[in-house]
């Protein structure tokens, strides 16, 4: 394998795996149409009896109410009374990408970000996200290590009292419904929790697309993803018994978590033009008269941070997007963060991994580089046959095959092993690419290592720095340490691909270019280290001749 397959088969394998994890599609059940408000969830045959509900089709709206302002150690929140809806989300400790603002998660703005978290209750007199509830005050400061937030609704049939609780140093907001029944009859009522979302934002850009739309977890089927569009036409449907379900977007996350081994149904679905909904629906015990019934789940809305997501829910951890190569990812990211607990910065600890790793592949490496470098050695030999054999293919492959064996050098040699490393580099690419503890990790000139380095500016739309051009540098000098093609053609792509693959690590996290930049700078090492003691044996073997 010559070094022009070797190089097309790398970026075939990446590529194929990137293709891979955005293809993979989910087992989708098509609900029964629904002719009421698209926003109002119900319960499937399935799992219960329908809700009553008025049967006037609307589009997707919100209603007005008051504003409640809450503020705890790590969020910022705005709660409207029109459905105790959470309407605006902020993170106290997470700047936004592009100022000095705290990083907005959840907005009802639509500008174009449209996101809120809805709660409610379904059945004949309950209130859903559309009733108007009533709070004590307008604003609540967390003073404590607990802060509680009770909202009223309350009719001559029922009271209900929906209250939020805030746990200092914690991203997760328990949920509680206290429903009287004041009534002669039996409630039945059903309880769900959605997040409204629009299709376009949180995208990502051209050249840096990712992912942002539903995501669920059950212990049977573990966790799985559905793009916004992929509802379209088929509204999404599951029904299990425990799991969570919510809505990802690269570096943060936000999930309805249900208690124990309750019975629900997971859906998602759009409600308007460009607008989805994506929730848990449940039936609750029966009320009796004058009975009291208090049912308590919870909302995860926080970075995907390991500690943070550990807390949250079983399987939660899986919403960090590694791709298909979890499985090496989560043990790199151990290490990382083990790293960085001793040496306190990301850009150091991001070096010292790659360092590590170049040590656990050293005798694969060495054995890839020696090979490259006999075959370096034989370049010019190489170029006389050509010269000697011309349009000749076959008696050049011959010569070449004899030639090989001749010498006892394996032409495969400095594929195999390389071909080895390349999941764990894969993987280290997702680790560096997804990990929300490099955001707003500053290293050396660089202030964020989760954004393209831009110290010198843009031109036009191409973001300059040093550590792409270094980056650049250090791929052009690898390839001259290279065995030089014999045919011209594999030459100049030889000298061109430096210059392509710098194109998009311009657009590339820092700290990921940190990694190849530092990764290359051993190769180069390690690779002119052999090269100059195979030139040493290959200048002894003719002095012995």
């Amino acid at each position: 394998m010559d070094t022009k397959r070797l190089i097309l088969f790398v970026i075939f394998s990446f590529s194929l795996m990137l293709l891979w994890d955005s293809f993979q599609k989910q087992d989708i059940k098509i609900s029964k149409p629904i002719g009421v408000d698209e926003s109002l969830p119900q319960l499937s045959n399935d799992l219960s009896a329908k809700s009553e509900l008025p049967q006037t089709p609307s589009k997707f709206s919100l209603n007005t109410g008051d504003s409640i302002n809450i503020n705890t150690d790590l969020l910022s929140l705005s709660i409207n009374t029109s459905g105790g809806d959470i309407r605006e989300l902020k993170f106290n400790e997470h700047q936004a990408e592009d100022s000095e603002n705290k990083y907005l998660l959840m907005t009802d703005m639509g500008n174009p970000l449209f996101y809120v978290a809805q709660s409610g209750l379904l059945g004949p007199g309950l209130p859903n996200h559309k009733s108007t509830f009533v709070a004590s005050k307008k604003s609540f400061e967390m003073s404590s290590d607990k802060l509680s937030v009770p909202l009223i609704y309350e009719t001559p049939e029922v009271r209900v009292k929906k209250i939020f609780e805030f746990n200092r140093g914690s991203y997760l907001i328990k949920t509680t419904f206290e429903i009287q029944n004041k009534t002669k009859d039996i409630l039945k009522p059903s309880a769900y929790y959605q997040f409204v979302h629009d299709g376009l934002s949180s995208q990502g850009s051209a050249m840096m697309p990712t992912f942002t739309g539903t995501a669920f977890f059950t212990e049977k089927e573990k966790f799985d993803k559905l793009d916004f569009s992929d509802v379209d036409k088929k509204p999404f449907s599951k029904i299990t018994n425990d799991g969570w379900i919510g809505i990802i977007q690269r570096y943060f996350a936000a999930s309805w978590i249900l208690p124990g081994d309750l019975s629900r149904e997971f859906y998602s679905k759009k409600i308007a033009d460009n607008m989805y909904s994506v929730g848990v629906i449940t039936q609750l015990p029966e009320i009796l008269d004058s009975q009291t019934v208090t049912f308590t789940s919870t909302l995860f809305a926080g970075p995907q941070a390991k500690d943070a997501l550990n807390d949250a829910a079983p399987g939660m951890n899986y919403v960090v997007d590694y791709g298909i190569l979890h499985f090496i990812a989560a043990p790199l990211f151990s290490v990382l963060t083990g790293i960085h607990k001793m040496v306190g910065n990301w850009g150091i600890s991001i070096i010292l991994l790659t360092v590590l790793i170049k040590l656990m592949f050293y005798p694969l490496s060495a054995a890839s580089y020696r090979s490259m470098g006999q075959m370096r050695e034989l370049a010019p030999r190489l170029q006389s046959m050509k010269e000697k054999f011309g349009d000749d293919k076959q008696k050049m492959q011959q010569a070449m095959m004899e030639l090989y064996k001749t010498e006892k050098i394996n032409p495969l040699g400095g594929c195999l092993p390389i071909l080895v490393q390349i999941p764990v580099f894969i993987a280290l690419y997702w680790v560096l690419l997804g990990s929300v503890e490099l955001r707003g990790a500053s290293f050396m000139w660089l202030s964020d290592l989760s954004k393209p380095d831009t110290l010198f500016g843009n031109l036009w739309f191409l973001p300059l720095g040093p550590l792409p051009i270094l980056m650049a540098a250090s791929m052009f000098l690898q390839t001259r340490l290279n065995p030089k093609p014999t045919d011209p053609m594999q030459a100049r792509l030889m000298l061109m691909m430096p210059i392509i693959f710098s194109f998009f690590f311009f657009f590339f996290p820092a700290g990921l270019v940190l990694y190849w930049l530092i990764n290359n700078i051993l190769s180069i090492a390690q690779q002119w280290h052999v090269n100059n003691k195979i030139h040493a044996e290959a200048l002894k073997k003719k002095g012995n001749a």
